[in-house]
């Protein structure tokens, strides 16, 4: 099977209709793309992974359910198994380990692109352009602050990329910029 943006696209429009969800995986998928323009690796499947991981949620957003329901349909369909993997493997309940540079990005991009508009959204301009990430940082010691997003897995998230928190923070804001108008994160500047 060819993968290709536009496939991917139409399944998780397919499975997804709320708008949050879709900024939420364009999100992760501009940050993994990111990362894959950083190492050299494939863009456009790293990316469709970003953009795929969630894409079973609001259908199947149980323990049980999530990633899997997504997974058999992802297989149904003729994905490759690497994609499915890297998938499941953002679960931590899945029991499948993050190993490939792949797995371990799609990890460490999926809470914080999340925390990252958050946290841009209630800026007065409402835009990640300018938005750093002391501010990111800051907020991430606010418990009331995105209170659902685990700063645990945020710190573990670099950890796995092997950066330090602040750097890995300013790559997915950097990541976030370049799609700053498609996320709704360009604001008032």
């Amino acid at each position: 099977m060819e993968l290709t943006r536009e496939a991917a696209w139409a399944l998780l429009t397919e499975y997804t209709k709320g708008e949050s969800l879709l900024k939420h995986a364009l999100g992760v998928e501009a940050a993994v793309r990111g990362y894959a323009r950083l190492a050299g690796a494939d863009e456009t499947g790293w990316g469709i992974v970003g953009l795929l991981h969630d894409f079973d949620y609001e259908r199947w957003p149980s323990l049980e359910e999530h990633p899997f329901r997504g997974s058999e349909i992802l297989r149904e369909r003729g994905y490759p198994e690497w994609v499915v993997r890297a998938i499941l493997s953002h679960a931590s309940y899945s029991g499948v380990p993050r190993e490939t540079p792949l797995e371990k990005t799609l990890f460490a991009c999926d809470e914080l692109a999340g925390f990252v508009t958050a946290a841009a959204l209630v800026r007065p301009s409402k835009s990640v352009l300018d938005l750093e990430a002391a501010s990111v940082m800051k907020r991430m010691k606010d418990k009331a602050f995105a209170r659902g997003v685990s700063r645990d897995d945020l710190r573990a998230g670099a950890a796995l990329l092997e950066l330090p928190l602040d750097v890995h923070i300013n790559h997915v804001i950097g990541f976030l910029r370049l799609e700053a108008d498609a996320l709704g994160l360009k604001g008032a500047l």
